[in-house]
């Protein structure tokens, strides 16, 4: 049985995406980051100084914090304070790398970037809305430093988003909401470049398995999907 998408819309089509900019007044960039009825606040903070490792080399540093919010579900969710879990720490470290990869590090100078994504309220794709949502909001960061004079030339290589995909009795689906998510069998994260290259491919059956085939198909939808979030990062 053909699978109806509980909000009509097509198989390859994406969620309505928008962006609020300077949402925070103290953040160097600030972005809310609405992809349907998810919504994650992206901040950068810029600070002097890298980690120990990078000391002496010139080179600058990306990392992020990501975090629900207790009220982002429909069952309140405990906040993670002194320890985070496993899923946080995945999260987190996906958005780092991702981000890490739109920036040439010895442009941006021995300075600290820090991304904060923060989920109000989750539909599924938190983690892709808050790599889509941080890379504008790292631009907004990066151009600021730029009028002030902090940067000569921007360390910003490429854009950056990402966008869910799945199969829902064996048919490919592009970004996925919550019932979505529940029902599909096979799930992936994808997260590109501009230049249509790959940063990285999270994918698994959540039951069964899945054809080469089915695999192009997926990557496929989810380069249109990414390419579409491209032109809403830039509008």
């Amino acid at each position: 049985m053909t699978w109806q998408r509980p909000d009509g819309r097509r198989s390859d089509q994406l969620r309505p995406v928008r962006f609020e900019h300077d949402f925070t007044r103290f953040a160097t960039g600030s972005v809310l980051a609405h992809c349907g009825e998810t919504q994650v606040l992206c901040n950068v903070t810029v600070q002097p100084g890298v980690p120990r490792f990078l000391e002496g080399s010139g080179q600058g540093w990306l990392t992020a914090e990501y975090r629900m919010l207790p009220g982002a579900t429909p069952q309140r969710q405990e906040r993670e304070t002194l320890k985070i879990s496993g899923r946080t720490q995945e999260i987190q470290r996906l958005i780092g790398r991702s981000l890490r990869a739109a920036l040439d590090m010895k442009l941006l100078g021995e300075r600290t970037l820090i991304v904060d994504a923060d989920v109000l309220q989750a539909d599924a794709g938190t983690r892709t809305t808050a790599i889509t949502g941080g890379f504008v909001a790292l631009q907004d960061a990066i151009d600021r430093l730029l009028q002030a004079g902090d940067l000569k030339q921007s360390p910003i290589r490429h854009q950056v988003a990402a966008v869910s995909v799945g199969l829902i009795n064996d048919e490919p689906f592009l970004d996925l909401n919550y019932p979505e998510d529940v029902a599909a069998t096979v799930d992936f994260n994808v997260v590109m470049t501009s230049s249509l290259h790959l940063i990285e491919v999270q994918g698994t059956a959540e039951e069964g398995s899945f054809t080469r085939s089915q695999l192009n198909q997926l990557l496929d939808m989810a380069e249109k999907g990414i390419g579409e979030l491209f032109l809403a990062q830039t509008s």
